[in-house]
């Protein structure tokens, strides 16, 4: 019976071991550094209880390289539980992969700078409390309107880098704290299924390929796993290396201003992109296209200066009522529930003229001799 108990024990310890190991395993080495992490939004949280998993380059040993899994939403797999992101280092000569997984606080993940809370060491896009997560929407897309269980807490970033990897020649030099080391060897859950499911879309489509997106994933986020073609899905805001700072960056200074991780009012949304100019081939329909675009963002800005002349009149209203603090809070979540549909609607608009551009016919190839 004594024997029994013990060679059960030793099994059980061996299991416990492999399970935590695993996380720290290799999933792929490679001479090949990824892309950089592309800019991107965050789309709205869609419930209660999801958790932000940001987005990463993986490795399809197919021969097609690199290709981009998505950020989105999740569900954490128990209460309590929080996302340590996957991440690549280098280590023997190659680019080596950490599976990500999920436990109950963050280990290391590269020192990586995935935006959204997650800047390199730690998580600050919100912490559970007893049964339910609280979001801090100074980092996160939350529609306070649904979701009540918010905070207001800004984060100071001090890696501002979008390098992809751990170590190596351009790669971030951060080791793991003492505590991330400790949390290391602590009971880990691998990703849910819904993830997993996630991850096997991403790799089955060719233009999450970096071979064809060049870094710039034309589906940079979802807000839910596997939802591709979401009207809520969003895509890079530019290509690897262009100017601008990320929108979730909450304290990263711009100038003489410091703009807000999710914006509360319009003035804090970074500024209006212009679209490429269209090359349809016809010029009678690029100029056609041309006007339209101009047109739309002269819009775009007139009514973002509309909202935000609304809102100063509403502050100033608090003022004169010597509103507490309470009113004052509720005045600045209706503030940011229209600023984000206002983004939201502008979004939606310059993707719809984006896709009436690329579906516009291209005049046929003259014949040769």
């Amino acid at each position: 019976m004594g024997m029994r108990f013990v060679r059960t024990m030793l099994i059980a310890m061996a299991m416990l071991f492999v399970s935590t190991a695993c996380f720290a395993q290799v999933g792929v080495s490679i001479t090949i550094a990824p892309p950089e992490i592309p800019v991107y939004d965050q789309p709205v949280c869609p419930g209660d209880g999801y958790i932000w998993t940001p987005g990463y380059w993986a490795w399809a040993d197919d021969g097609s390289g690199y290709y981009w899994v998505p950020g989105t939403w999740v569900l954490a797999p128990e209460v309590g539980y929080l996302w340590t992101p996957p991440y690549w280092g280098w280590g023997d000569g190659g680019y080596v992969f950490y599976e990500g997984y999920w436990g109950l606080g963050i280990g290391f993940y590269g020192g990586i700078n995935y935006g959204f809370g997650y800047f390199g060491h730690g998580y600050y896009g919100g912490r559970w409390d007893h049964d339910h997560f609280y979001y801090n929407t100074t980092i996160n897309n939350i529609n306070v309107t649904e979701i009540h269980n918010v905070y207001n807490e800004r984060v100071t970033i001090e890696n501002n880098s979008r390098v992809s990897f751990n170590g190596g020649r351009g790669g971030i030099t951060e080791r793991p704290t003492a505590q991330e080391e400790a949390f290391a060897h602590e009971r880990h859950v691998p990703p849910v299924a819904a993830q997993v499911q996630h991850i096997q879309a991403a790799r089955s489509n060719p233009q999450l390929r970096a071979s064809a997106n060049h870094g710039a994933p034309p589906i940079a986020a979802t807000p839910k796993p596997g939802a591709f073609g979401d009207r809520g899905a969003v895509p890079a805001r530019g290509a690897v290396g262009a100017a601008g700072a990320r929108p979730e960056e909450t304290g990263r200074t711009e100038g003489n201003a410091t703009r807000p991780a999710t914006a509360v009012h319009p003035k804090d949304l970074p500024p209006i992109e212009h679209p490429a100019a269209p090359n349809t081939g016809n010029p009678k329909v690029d100029q056609k296209y041309q006007k339209q675009q101009s047109q739309m963002i002269a819009k775009q800005q007139q009514e973002r200066d509309k909202l935000q002349k609304q809102q100063d009149q509403e502050h100033q209203k608090l003022v004169k009522q010597n509103a507490d603090d309470a009113r004052k809070q509720q005045v600045e979540q209706n503030h940011q529930q229209q600023t984000q549909q206002l983004q939201q609607r502008h979004t939606q608009q310059t993707q719809q003229l984006q896709q009436r551009q690329a579906a516009a016919p291209r005049p046929a190839a003259k014949p040769r001799g």
